[in-house]
């Protein structure tokens, strides 16, 4: 800090919220609305910078020792407060953001020191500069491929990463933040340097291990959807070979139907013609195959499985109501459905007992989708974290990220010795 009143202190402080509470908004996916997240943004930003001014005023020694430190306790609960992403991905944007902090100050007060003789006025030009560029590259270059990776990073961050980071913003916020504590000289000014590059780069290190292993996670499962599409096409097309031989079957029949019903017209029996008629139309409807679902996507998924279940002698008892156009895509319909019935029926194959089923509904109501499907398995499921770990993998995985496009919500648990899947979909 190069001195100033309590009006200099208050921008000063200002042009601090502003840059970390931006670059925390702009990284952002808040549980408000935009207008009001703003709005909530100006009036925590007004009156920080009010609070840590007349802190200034007050105290200037013990504010230029303990603000910076002070900074993320405050901004990072208020951030967590109005975020809906998940705490170690919150705590990941408020590092960022006061690290970026730390820098703006660092090059403003030693900029200021070295080529302008301390002057306030060249400080203050410089931070504001400075949070200017930083907001235009977040702005124009980082925001997008951030908030497109922002899902791998949920999955893949843990409390390591989250701990690595903060030791190494600690170690920035010291540095840049107690600058009466060292003397004033090159030697200290490159220092401090090369410790922010330092910090930079275990950020910028971490940021990207964990973005690759989503990547390659996401990878993953996309691999698994195409191998589930691919054994789907395959059902389909048994299912539409099976079709042709029946309606060959059904060309070879009406043929000799067509002779019967000639003779009758040809020897004036009207009566028997038309007890004939009756009793053919009596027997089409008998034979004519229920559709599953009004829904052609849903209606074909769970054709498909349930000729795969009939063939390993599973039971498959299905309730399903759905609208015939729903606005859910439907490779997301084959990564839900298709993820969930095939795991119920791997599920039943490992049961050694004569009773194995799969009871699976489907429920639409306004512009939600409720699914649950239980099925026969073995009794040693394990789960971690409300996840079953000794089965379903990856397609637990597709099953969850699918829910969640739709802001919906999966649980899984075992009932009366039956593995269950409830999942909730909000239809857009």
């Amino acid at each position: 800090m190069l001195g100033g009143s309590f009006w200099v202190a208050f921008f000063r402080n200002g042009m601090g919220v502003v840059l970390v509470m931006s670059v925390f908004l702009l990284l952002d996916r808040p549980r408000k609305p935009m207008k009001k997240t703003i709005r909530w943004y100006v009036l925590f930003g007004g009156l920080f910078a009010a609070l840590f001014s007349i802190w200034y005023v007050l105290d200037q020694e013990r504010f230029i020792r303990f603000s910076g430190i002070m900074c993320i306790p405050v901004t990072g609960g208020f951030g967590i407060w109005m975020s809906r992403e998940k705490l170690y991905v919150s705590l990941y944007k408020i590092a960022l953001g006061f690290y970026l902090l730390a820098i703006v100050v660092f090059c403003g007060v030693d900029a200021s020191r070295i080529w302008f003789g301390a002057d306030m006025w060249a400080d203050i030009a410089i931070r504001f500069l400075m949070t200017g560029a930083i907001l235009f590259l977040i702005t124009r270059k980082i925001r997008g491929s951030f908030l497109d990776s922002v899902d791998m990073l949920e999955e893949e961050m843990d409390f390591f990463s989250v701990v690595t980071l903060f030791i190494s913003i600690g170690i920035a916020a010291l540095i840049a933040f107690w600058p009466s504590d060292h003397a004033f000289s090159m030697f200290n000014i490159v220092k401090t340097l090369v410790l922010l590059i330092m910090a930079g780069l275990i950020q910028y290190m971490m940021f990207r291990m964990y973005l690759h292993q989503g990547r390659e996670h996401r990878y993953q499962v996309e691999k698994e959807l195409l191998e589930m599409n691919e054994q789907l096409l395959h059902r389909q097309m048994e299912l539409m070979r099976e079709s042709e031989e029946e309606a060959a079957r059904i060309r070879h029949d009406i043929r000799h139907h067509c002779l019967l019903m000639e003779e009758y017209i040809r020897n004036k029996e009207n009566d028997k013609l038309l007890a004939y008629v009756r009793e053919y139309g009596e027997e089409v409807a008998r034979n004519k195959a229920e559709r599953i679902s009004s829904n052609e996507t849903i209606n074909s998924i769970l054709s498909a499985y349930e000729r795969y279940a009939k063939d390993e002698k599973i039971d498959m008892a299905m309730d399903v109501k759905a609208e015939e156009h729903l606005k859910v895509r439907d490779i997301d319909l084959v990564a839900i459905l298709a993820n969930v019935v095939e795991n119920a029926i791997h599920g039943c194959l490992g049961v050694e007992t004569k009773k194995r089923e799969i009871q699976l509904s489907i429920l639409q109501k306004e512009n939600k989708i409720a699914i649950q499907c239980k099925n026969t398995c073995s009794q040693n499921i394990k789960f971690h974290k409300g996840l079953p770990s000794s089965a379903g993998g990856i397609g637990v995985s597709s099953i969850r990220k699918v829910a969640s496009y739709y802001n919906g919500e999966t649980d899984f648990s075992m009932e009366e010795g039956m593995f269950v899947v409830r999942i909730l979909m909000n239809i857009p």
